[in-house]
């Protein structure tokens, strides 16, 4: 068992200075001032980036020296060791509400100095700083991690425009999983592989789907990250909304495993209302590929469609009408061409089927998944194709 404390003994100049330099303190001086600063933070009960960044580079300096995570437990470095002579400016640190340190909100004191006293604290006892929030998932991406959990927009301000301030630091694997996902292919250069910042509801009863908190305005890394723009208001006098979708924050994110990236949040409090935010790692899909997987999933017994038609015509013993027969398009009713792979949802009761090519094709540029046909729900989960 090597202590941290041990490892920050053992590094040298270079490796205290870039430590330092990630804790946001001064990186400047002999070794002997620079080992003094670097044990100070460890006094001060520094952060687990801040502990991970000394195990990354105690590791550099003796490869040999495998460690497990137990090592690592927080708990050899405990802030209740602090001396009394730090004054509370020193030791800028977020309470967690009794959740685990491993929260990837990193602690203010990774952002600078200048940082420090501008940002609010994030915990609350009203809202939890990660309820137990899902939400819904989105057919165009694959999750890769969770940078950040769903967790509650809670300012310390009681004003009506609230801020608050998120943290979050990638891996070496994420970095190079974004920086490899490059896509050249169109006139402009994208990523497939996104950091995508996403916004809810705090409800806990079921999956939620993407909602904007009132007059969102986001910040990533000090730069001002885009929105979709309002749509045009449905009646006079009332206030254009936002379409709420995530939002692909890749190109602001520092691609780096040293510098903590920022998410600064700005919004307008609503009674009644609590708001909750989440950052991921996703990959985007292409339409083909979610064709692929649909028919991957199979096609639907064709008796299924003959005892939805029996049912159909069987007469109603308490109508007056009787069914004679019943009228189905070959054509698409998106289209308006031939059916090429007929599809309806699981949920839908008619018998009128959909391209699926063309349906899933019109929601890659517009998610709204609703039936063409009877213009109820039909998400990409419930869709099959028409045996």
């Amino acid at each position: 068992f090597v202590s941290f404390k041990q490892m920050v003994m053992s590094l040298r100049v270079s490796e205290l200075q870039v430590l330092l330099g990630y804790a946001g303190r001064n990186k400047h001086g002999r070794k002997h001032e620079l080992l003094t600063k670097a044990l100070h933070l460890l006094k001060a009960g520094c952060s687990p980036a801040v502990q991970m960044k000394i195990k990354e580079l105690y590791r550099r300096r003796f490869p040999q020296k495998i460690m497990t995570p137990a090592d690592l437990s927080i708990a050899s470095v405990h802030s209740s060791s602090m001396p009394a002579t730090l004054s509370p400016s020193t030791i800028p640190q977020l309470s967690y509400d009794g959740h685990p340190a491993t929260s990837p909100l990193l602690p203010v004191s990774l952002l600078g100095p200048k940082h420090e006293l501008e940002l609010p604290h994030l915990t609350s006892a009203l809202h939890p700083v990660h309820p137990d929030i899902k939400l819904q998932k989105l057919p165009f991406y694959d999750l890769l991690d969770e940078l950040i959990k769903p967790t509650s927009l809670a300012s310390d301000n009681s004003q009506r425009f609230r801020e608050t301030c998120f943290a979050f630091a990638l891996t070496p694997q994420q970095v190079q999983q974004i920086s490899s996902s490059m896509d050249i292919s169109g006139t402009k250069c994208d990523f497939t592989v996104q950091v995508q910042l996403r916004f809810c509801l705090s409800e806990t009863s079921c999956p939620q789907e993407d909602h904007f908190p009132p007059n969102l305005c986001v910040k990533v890394n000090g730069k001002p990250c885009s929105l979709p723009g309002y749509l045009p208001p449905t009646k006079n006098g009332v206030e254009p909304k936002r379409p709420s979708r995530p939002i692909n924050i890749t190109s602001l994110v520092r691609l780096s495993t040293t510098v903590p990236n920022t998410i600064v949040v700005s919004w307008t409090a609503e009674i009644g209302r609590n708001y909750s935010m989440a950052v991921y790692l996703v990959k985007q899909l292409s339409s083909t590929v979610l064709l692929q997987r649909l028919r991957a999933k199979g096609i639907r017994n064709p008796d299924h469609s003959r005892a939805l038609i029996k049912e159909k015509l069987t007469a109603d013993p308490d109508s007056e009408i009787a069914t004679t027969s019943l009228r189905v398009s070959l054509l698409c009713p998106l289209g308006k061409m031939r059916l090429t792979i007929p599809c309806r949802a699981l949920t839908c009761s008619h018998l009128q089927c959909f391209d699926a090519t063309l349906y899933i094709q019109m929601n890659e540029k517009k998610p709204t998944w609703v039936c063409p046909v009877c213009d109820k729900k039909a998400p990409y989960e419930h869709l099959i194709i028409d045996g």
